[in-house]
């Protein structure tokens, strides 16, 4: 339990024993989990915070992350077949798109983040079957640090049981996002199946898997799975174009439409926005009406729509359970440059000291709000800002305009000294220009 925040989170520890060694590379170590914060997805496992503790014989690499309060799919799984049940198909291909979001979400970078790690032991459910994707660190981390320092860091392939998950390129120098599609379509077998039988063996036999993909009674299922394990690294689709595979593919409500455009824009609205609107309904008054042509048209009125309801939906659609991704190709997400590694010009290298950097913000604003009033006493313009971050905490700040003053540098300020995101920016930007356009320029 994180006490300062008041909510449950996981500690995981990193050591090494070489301490030569680790000192060599600790500024590399830092700069990896400084950018690894920056990963922000709903179906991704949240790195919130690290800390390095080096002592006098051993190093240790101490973070902090989400906690998934219903443990890992491989064992949601197991407890299913023991209870001789079976996988609804439902909830099947709602698992796979979150899944495909999230590898979406990483392959979509600028260049792209490869997880390498995918199994189902490092996909885990949440208690509201909101599934979150684990380890994402592992393949950056490893890939950053040298040889003789990875010993504290085991992989998924290391484990005989976890041996197919893996496609026949992995770990060569050419392999690349379709790594992660190979052990999805394995993953997306073993929740279609709930477990592929090893027999005793120490490994899943090719046989196994054989039998496993048989056993699909549905078509289009069995040709999305074969689709992600074709051994042609090249022939496997992408994480996006996964999506669109009719297997998964929905046009999505118009309801889902209308929470989504909610939730994006609920930062300019009061916190409790919902219940005060349903409680000045008229319940008997009509929301909508189909009419159809030598017959009564059909009407909705507001007491048949359940709010308890509606507010659950809003939740799950807040926290990721529906996400939209049936749309065009998403624009790249800037990678953090410690996870890129790319190598660096040492043409560019400079001796000029960095200035020490202000903690990241990475909660999201859930709300915000902007007031601008005239000061006669100092004659200018007064900014009031208000901002909820997503785990209720309140930020108040003030400032004097000045004429200069343009709302996408006071939004790029706030980013930098730590106040708000980089995700945020652009809507804080949003609502400065339309706050600053309401009002007329100071009186005379």
């Amino acid at each position: 339990m994180d006490t300062e925040e008041g909510v449950e989170v996981v500690w995981n520890e990193l050591h090494f024993a070489d301490l030569k060694a680790f000192k060599a590379h600790e500024e590399k170590i830092k700069t990896v989990f400084e950018q690894l914060v920056v990963v922000d997805h709903p179906n991704i496992v949240k790195v919130h915070k690290y800390w390095l503790v080096v002592k006098d014989s051993m190093a240790q690499v101490i973070f902090i992350t989400e906690y998934v309060s219903s443990g890992s799919l491989k064992q949601f799984l197991k407890k299913t077949k023991k209870n001789h049940k079976a996988m609804n198909v439902r909830a099947w291909k709602r698992w796979c798109t979150q899944i495909l979001s999230a590898l979406s979400y990483l392959h979509a970078c600028d260049p792209p983040i490869i997880h390498g790690n995918l199994t189902s032991d490092t996909i885990f459910i949440q208690h509201n079957g909101l599934i979150k994707i684990g380890s994402v660190w592992h393949r950056i981390f490893a890939e950053a640090i040298p040889a003789d320092l990875r010993s504290p860091i085991r992989a998924g392939r290391e484990e005989p049981q976890n041996l197919h998950f893996f496609p026949p390129e992995y770990g060569r120098a050419a392999d690349g996002t379709a790594v992660d599609i190979f052990s999805f379509g394995m993953c997306a077998l073993e929740m279609a199946v709930l477990e592929i039988q090893s027999n005793g063996d120490a490994c899943v036999s090719e046989e196994a898997i054989e039998r496993a993909r048989h056993s699909l009674d549905d078509a289009n299922m069995r040709e999305f799975i074969l689709s992600c394990l074709l051994l042609n690294p090249e022939r496997r689709p992408s994480a996006h174009n996964l999506l669109f595979h009719r297997v998964l593919f929905e046009v999505h409500s118009l309801k889902l439409l209308a929470a989504h455009c909610f939730i994006n824009n609920q930062y300019l609205m009061p916190e409790n926005v919902v219940e005060e609107k349903t409680k000045g309904l008229d319940l008997n008054e009509v929301m909508a009406e189909m009419r159809r042509q030598g017959r009564p048209p059909v009407q909705w009125r507001y007491s048949e729509v359940s709010f308890l309801e509606l507010d659950k939906f809003l939740e799950d659609v807040r926290n990721g359970i529906y996400p939209l991704m049936n749309f065009a190709t998403t624009r790249p997400h800037t990678l953090p440059r410690s996870a890129s590694q790319a190598p660096e010009d040492p043409q560019k290298a400079t001796s000029t000291p960095t200035p020490e950097p202000f903690d990241v913000e990475t909660r999201k604003v859930a709300q915000m709000q902007c007031n601008v009033e005239w000061s006669e006493e100092k004659s200018q313009w007064h900014l009031t800002l208000l901002l909820v971050l997503e785990d209720k905490l309140h930020r108040q700040l003030s400032y004097d305009l000045l004429p200069t003053d343009r709302a996408g540098d006071l939004a790029a300020e706030l980013v930098h000294y730590g106040f708000i995101r980089l995700d945020d920016c652009e809507k804080l930007t949003a609502l400065l220009e339309s706050t600053f356009h309401r009002h007329q320029p100071a009186p005379s």
